[in-house]
């Protein structure tokens, strides 16, 4: 048996069915469709603009879904022998992620630009289209892996444990679950880029994005300030928890909880504790006082509900291992606190639910203490 054959999914049941396979131009997604195309499934490339690159200030370095981008999505279905289309989306990421993103920076909050467009834009909006189109599926390119048996959809991390991207799909709902495949999360990285170069695609060498996409230089701040951002950069005072005047800023924004880095602070070192969007207050504390024992999470979505028999962990940042945690519900929250002390999270992060390897569930975060 060929290497291809062993690392290509059984897909067979998959034949004669339309699926949207939601092309980024990166190795990931061409992969994917790929694969779907090959085992007969009845697939329709579709890459999202989501962000105006043409404008110099916002050039390309880097980015997953600019003009180029486009480009190499389309040759890459063209190889593959798919119908491609290019869908107009700047308008819902404009109200769903951009406008989001500001208005968390300018009140203190850290947000995950990635799972609201998840959220709202490739899986909310491309199920409308497959709807449209009448398509049972959507597919992407993510390191995750999806499982169903008697009780439904099962969400899992993917094998590679240095590229899953279970984290970002945590807000994710049982019913858009149902409706999503994950071609490649059974993969290691580099077995795709070998699945690459057997389908002859284009992306086969592609290096990744790493950036946010609509700050592929990295630079929040110019970006911020130049969408028109300025409660973010009112100057106020660094203090710490007792109120002391530590230093001086010149913007929230240019700050996030847990942050310890760029401080300028003697007598430190000092961990970002707090941001107060309304006095410009930037609290800070050592780093034994920064680290956190509970957070409360709201917005909880669940790809399925949690036994209550089940051991629970929760996963704070995309970086971090999950941890042991004890979750109850408070209202139309839910109260998480951990085993053990954790490294700082700032509200407006995502909080993934697992029970072992699979993703159950999660929620955006309101508080940390």
């Amino acid at each position: 048996m060929s290497e291809v054959q062993v690392l290509t999914p059984d897909l067979a049941h998959l034949k004669g069915v339309r699926i949207i396979a939601a092309m980024s131009g990166g190795v990931d997604s061409s992969v994917m469709a790929a694969l779907l195309a090959d085992a007969g499934a009845d697939v329709i490339g579709v890459f999202l603009n989501v962000w105006d690159y043409s404008r110099d200030e916002v050039s390309r370095h880097g980015s997953c879904c600019a003009t180029e981008d486009a480009y190499d999505a389309r040759q890459v279905a063209n190889h593959i022998g798919i119908p491609f289309y290019s869908m107009d989306m700047r308008k819902k990421f404009r109200e769903n992620v951009i406008d989001p993103f500001i208005a968390d920076y300018e009140s203190g909050r850290t947000p995950n630009p990635c799972e609201r467009c998840n959220r709202f834009v490739k899986f909310g909006a491309l199920l409308n289209v497959a709807d449209e189109l009448e398509a049972a599926f959507v597919a992407t390119g993510h390191y995750v892996r999806r499982r169903d048996d008697q009780n439904g959809v099962h969400i899992y991390k993917g094998n590679d444990v240095r590229k899953d991207q279970s984290y970002f799909l945590a807000t994710t709902s049982r019913e858009q679950a149902e409706r999503i495949l994950f071609p490649v999360g059974h993969l290691e990285k580099d077995e795709t880029r070998k699945l690459a170069l057997q389908f002859g695609l284009s992306t086969a060498g592609k290096h990744e994005s790493q950036d946010i996409c609509f700050i592929p230089a990295g630079d929040r701040v110019a970006f911020l300030k130049r969408e028109g951002s300025s409660a973010g950069f009112k100057s106020g005072n660094i203090v710490d928890r007792n109120g002391s005047v530590l230093g001086k800023h010149q913007g929230i924004a240019r700050y996030t909880l847990g942050q310890r880095k760029g401080l300028g602070l003697s007598g430190g070192p000092w961990h970002v504790v707090g941001l107060d969007g309304d006095t410009a207050l930037v609290v800070v504390a050592p780093p034994e006082e920064a680290l956190i024992h509970r957070v409360k999470v709201d917005d909880i979505t669940w790809v399925r509900k949690p036994v209550r028999t089940e051991v629970i962990t929760a996963k704070l940042r995309y970086q971090s291992e999950p941890a042991l945690c004890n979750i109850s519900a408070e209202g139309k929250s839910m109260r998480v606190v951990f085993d053990a002390p954790q490294k700082p999270t700032a509200p407006g992060q995502v909080a993934a639910f697992y029970a072992g390897d699979e993703l159950i569930g999660g929620g955006i975060i309101s508080e940390v203490g």
